[in-house]
């Protein structure tokens, strides 16, 4: 098809992996931009690109945006994707062309603005995130939506999972936004709501310190999945060591007001119940100590836990 539109993607990694392939199948793609990333991720991509007759660009670093005008103006792409790329589009690129620049946001605009809007879903306990298509302008997360995409968040959802789950939901999304391009003489876009936005910076390590005094045990679990991987469960410390707890669940039983932090006891599978501020409580399964990643079973075993506390 002649007149068929061409697509540049700027990526930042595997979470855009599933969409190029659609859009690469469909023959939508003229080139494949990454950001930041690691050597295998950026070897895979390029060989993948070569295979495809793709134009390929790695932008390492700040700095090397000064050099995707260019790159985008020998390519003259129709519209420009972005999915996970690191790095903020400066105004002299984006003037390419007004509403050229489109990027999938894994999570709910103008609410859930920021880096890493999975971890802060998760910690949150919504029930809902999204994928929200958007105009790109000069600033993180806030150019006009075009339109969002829900997905349903389920109790056992990880960082990990729901990043899987989101990558292929954003694939779909991606491909549908490609459909529509290719007809469309005006994309409709509406102004996100200034009082709803709020944007989340990177998570730090106060905000993956479990603090058993005013956690629920709901909130903990919460942060405990959305910890994992990415930082490898969240953090805690017992005993003056520094401990990360990446699987645990509901004990719904309750305490009797013992002090939030404690271990109370030893299940029959070996995991370690720990008291938690509303009288609920915690079994811990899997967790990283000094000696690496361990069942709460092996944990116990290193000395008589029961009755001492997290911190």
């Amino acid at each position: 098809m002649s007149s068929q539109k061409k697509i540049v993607i700027l990526c930042g990694g595997k979470f855009a992996f599933k969409a190029l392939q659609l859009l690469a199948f469909e023959n939508y793609l003229c080139g494949i931009g990454i950001g930041k990333s690691s050597s295998l991720v950026i070897e895979a991509l390029e060989t993948e690109s070569e295979n495809n007759n793709l134009d390929f660009k790695s932008f390492p670093d700040k700095k090397s945006i000064s050099e995707m005008k260019s790159w985008i103006e020998k390519l003259k792409p129709d519209f420009i994707f972005s999915i996970s790329f690191p790095f903020l589009i400066p105004e002299n690129v984006l003037s390419y062309g007004k509403e050229k620049f489109i990027n999938f946001h894994p999570g709910p605009l103008p609410q859930y603005r920021g880096p890493m809007p999975i971890f802060e879903v998760l910690k949150n306990q919504e029930k809902f995130t999204a994928i929200s298509v958007h105009f790109m302008d000069s600033k993180y997360d806030e150019g006009p939506v075009i339109f969002k995409e829900l997905l349903k968040v389920e109790q056992d959802d990880t960082y990990g999972k729901l990043a899987v789950k989101l990558s292929n939901h954003a694939a779909q999304v991606a491909l549908n936004m490609a459909n529509m391009v290719q007809f469309a003489g005006k994309i409709p876009s509406s102004i996100q709501e200034s009082k709803d936005a709020y944007y989340f910076e990177k998570p730090e390590f106060s905000d993956t310190c479990i603090k058993w005094k005013n956690m629920t045990a709901d909130e903990i679990i919460a942060l405990i999945n959305s910890c994992n991987p990415w930082n490898t469960g969240a953090d805690t410390s017992f005993q003056g060591e520094h401990i990360k707890i990446i699987v645990a669940s509901l004990y719904n039983q309750s305490h009797q007001n013992t002090k939030p932090g404690t271990i109370l006891a030893i299940t029959e599978d070996g995991n370690i119940t720990v008291a938690c501020s509303d009288d609920k409580q915690v079994s811990i399964e899997v967790l990283k100590t000094d000696i690496g990643i361990i069942t709460a079973k092996q944990f116990n075993f290193q000395e008589n836990i029961l009755g001492k506390k997290f911190r």
